[in-house]
């Protein structure tokens, strides 16, 4: 037997010890040549009379990271040229081969066991939930287990909603399988899904002692003849409340947007009343509708392959080369300052961080070591670890420190004057090679490169607040950035495992010119008398995290008024009103009103923690005879305004080349400001609804509600065409996912 990615060494015992180690790769996933292994490898388990007994593990730092999802958007693809219901059953064979494999595996008579290594995810925990025994190593803090499928949009393949909640029970089986929710060795052994939790260097040989015992007596618990369900099926009292209560809960949390969640719980409730083998078929064909449904491969391909080639410097430019970040200076310590040096440290970049006082610098560090103390006080760090990642901060004033650094990173408040003096005082000191970056969210990079004596080296680095949260990071190219000054950028964006999107320049650039649309699509419809509690509520109905008003609060209301004030000064008679400045200056001006950060905004906040915030009741002030008065709008045509004014934004930063790629569009739509992720991003939200369909309905909103909803002449054009954005503008390898 000749396998790619597996070896098989029998000891003198018939213990055979399997090892997972697909050559070329630093994690082992499920590919189509690993299936094919793992087939060829079920059978000789299952003839070979010398095998006893089995132990399966990796070769690698982790276990298995789960299925290769690149392969299975190609092999959609291929599959969608076959007449439907041909289509329909080969992608069903297709599906349901890795659970006939497993099921052929657990059923062979022989005990296998899995000793987990590692990180073992999806399809990693499925081949571990197959085996009859599970040893995990009580020295890895990296060895988690986990089932993530329903957060990039698909659902577990590999029996993963029968095992698991047959192994623990429907109410610890659901935050894994609907949240993604991983669990560590001491978690696992304690759900009886771990067997035993030895140190690392004990587990294969733990392993073979369990698979030699064999106490199990090489069967499954659900393949006994007196199994039942852990917490009671769905005709079980216990088991009953647990189902009851499932659904109305799911649909809370997901406003039945996520059809991933659904699938798996009818996966669940479904596969439960039958035996393993019937459950099993209920899965994959679960599976099968949700890979022909649109949102699942728009997540596949937004949240999953179009993040992960970016996360890999996707956007850097042929001519240049990945380099080493490995000293910056950071000018500016407050909070914005102080959280790009948290997560520069943690990446081990030494970092100067200068602020116009000794004391601010120190108080922007203590935000640092502050945050490294909570990982201490959780678990996640030890002290000395702390300890070097504070080590490598300099707060200081004095700019002669930054001679050597690779890169600036100027995060002072958004005044064009002040960063003008700033990015002078650092070209003083620093180096010929070393790139200038203005963390800013709003002022036009190419006006901010008049100051600098080398606007080739000078680009955009606009983080998202809070920065130790938020994973998007914008690069912002003005008239004159070179090449080089973006491959820097994009080196130090992805060395501090943020996910860096490239967009030209103009004011707000990408993300806030959406996300101004979006709080002021909200606003606008607050001074026309829409109740505040519809605004929220339907936000979040549309998949918003959160409502325009709630998300206004937390970015500052006065920090809104000062950005208007600055456009209002950098544009003089060429600014044009959004209508939303009353309603913010009032606010802020009149009520002393400043969001989250004073305890009221369009919120008020509680000063006591646990007690919810609440809609300032005098909200409805700024509508007084608005056009809702007497009858509210639908929640649909609130959620309708919500999503299209979003996305005929990104679709005008396409059309004025601020963003080239769909795939950087899409991704920075969903992690900048989370814009409904079941759609794949704004672009993708296009394209599903079609581009016909899509003008047609942002027409009848622009006659009802406003110049807000016209419909860009690129998005008319590809409309009389039939085009996609993916189509027209998408790279082959996007077009392919």
């Amino acid at each position: 037997m000749s396998l790619k990615n597996f070896t098989l060494e029998t000891d003198k015992d018939g213990i055979a010890l399997v090892t997972f180690d697909s050559p070329g790769k630093s994690m082992n996933v499920i590919s189509a040549d690993v299936m094919d292994d793992f087939d060829a490898l079920t059978k000789t388990i299952i003839e070979d009379d010398s095998i006893k007994g089995v132990v399966i593990t990796s070769g690698k730092d982790a276990f298995c990271a789960g299925a290769d999802l690149s392969e299975l958007g190609g092999a959609n693809d291929a599959l969608a040229k076959l007449p439907e219901e041909e289509m329909k059953q080969k992608l069903f064979e297709q599906c349901f081969r890795l659970n006939k494999t497993f099921r052929a595996l657990e059923t062979c008579g022989k005990p296998i066991a899995a000793a987990i290594n590692g990180l073992a995810l999806g399809g990693g925990f499925e081949i571990a939930l197959a085996c009859h025994y599970r040893v995990m190593p009580s020295d890895n803090p990296k060895a988690k287990l986990g089932l993530p499928e329903a957060m990039v949009g698909v659902l577990p393949g590999g029996g993963g909603t029968q095992r698991l909640p047959r192994l623990v029970g429907v109410m610890n089986a659901a935050p894994v399988l609907l949240q993604g929710q991983q669990l560590d060795a001491a978690k696992a052994q304690g759900l009886g899904i771990a067997d035993a939790v030895v140190p690392l260097a004990e587990l294969v040989a733990k392993a073979r002692e369990i698979v030699k015992e064999d106490p199990k007596g090489a069967k499954q618990p659900w393949d006994g003849d007196k199994f039942k369900f852990p917490g009671g099926g769905p005709y079980h009292p216990a088991g009953a409340q647990v189902f009851g209560a499932a659904s109305p809960m799911l649909r809370k949390n997901t406003y039945g947007n996520y059809p991933a969640q659904r699938y798996i719980l009818s996966c669940v409730y479904e596969g439960s009343q039958v035996s393993m083998d019937q459950a099993i078929r209920i899965e994959s064909r679960y599976f099968t509708k949700l890979l022909l449904r649109p949102e699942s491969r728009n997540m596949i391909r937004s949240i999953f392959l179009s993040k992960q080639d970016l996360d890999k410097g996707g956007r850097r430019p042929a001519s240049q080369s990945k380099a080493d970040i490995k000293k910056i200076a950071i000018i500016g310590a407050g909070f914005m300052g102080a959280g790009i040096a948290t997560v520069s440290a943690q990446a081990g970049i030494e970092i100067v961080l200068i602020d116009a006082t000794q004391e601010g610098a120190e108080k922007g560090k203590k935000h640092c070591t502050d945050h490294f103390e909570k990982g201490v006080a959780r678990g996640k760090l030890t002290q000395d670890k702390a300890d070097a990642l504070a080590a490598l901060i300099t707060p200081t004033t004095d700019y002669t420190l930054i001679k050597d650094v690779d890169l600036v990173v100027e995060a002072v408040f958004e005044n064009s004057e002040l960063k003008a003096k700033i990015t002078r005082m650092a070209e003083e000191q620093i180096g010929e090679t070393a790139v200038f970056g203005s963390n800013t969210s709003s002022i036009p990079i190419t006006d901010l490169a008049k100051a600098s004596a080398r606007p080739a080296n000078f680009i955009g680095i606009h983080f998202f607040s809070p920065v130790e949260k938020m994973n998007l990071v914008e690069i912002i190219m003005g008239g004159e950035t070179g090449d080089y000054a973006l491959s820097r950028a994009i080196d130090f964006v992805t060395k501090i495992k943020k996910t860096p999107i490239v967009v030209a320049d103009t004011r707000g650039f990408y993300a806030n010119r959406c996300v101004m649309r979006y709080v002021g699509e909200g606003l606008k419809m607050l001074g026309e008398g829409v109740k505040p509690a519809l605004i929220e509520n339907a936000a979040r109905m549309a998949g918003m995290p959160v409502g325009p008003l709630s998300l206004q609060d937390e970015v500052a209301l006065d920090l809104g008024v000062k950005l208007i004030k600055q456009t209002k000064a950098d544009l003089g008679d060429k600014y044009q009103p959004s209508g939303t400045e009353p309603i913010l200056f009032k606010m802020v001006e009149d009520y002393d009103r400043l969001g989250r950060k004073n305890g009221k905004g369009f919120y008020d906040y509680p000063s006591e923690k646990g007690q919810p915030k609440r809609l300032w009741p005098e909200l409805e002030q700024f509508a007084p005879g608005g056009q809702y008065a007497a009858e509210q709008p639908t929640a649909d045509e609130v959620k309708d305004r919500i999503l299209y004014t979003q996305a005929l934004e990104a679709a005008r930063c396409m059309e004025e080349e601020i963003v080239a790629d769909p795939r950087e569009a899409d991704v920075g739509s969903i992690l900048g400001w989370g814009f409904a992720p079941y759609t794949g991003g704004t672009l993708s939200f296009i394209d599903t609804v079609g581009a016909k369909a899509f003008v047609k309905r942002a027409e009848e909103l622009e006659a009802k509600y406003g110049d807000q909803f016209k419909v860009p002449a690129l998005l008319k054009e590809m409309a009389e065409k039939g085009e996609t954005f993916y189509g027209r503008f998408g790279t082959k390898e996007a077009a392919a996912a």
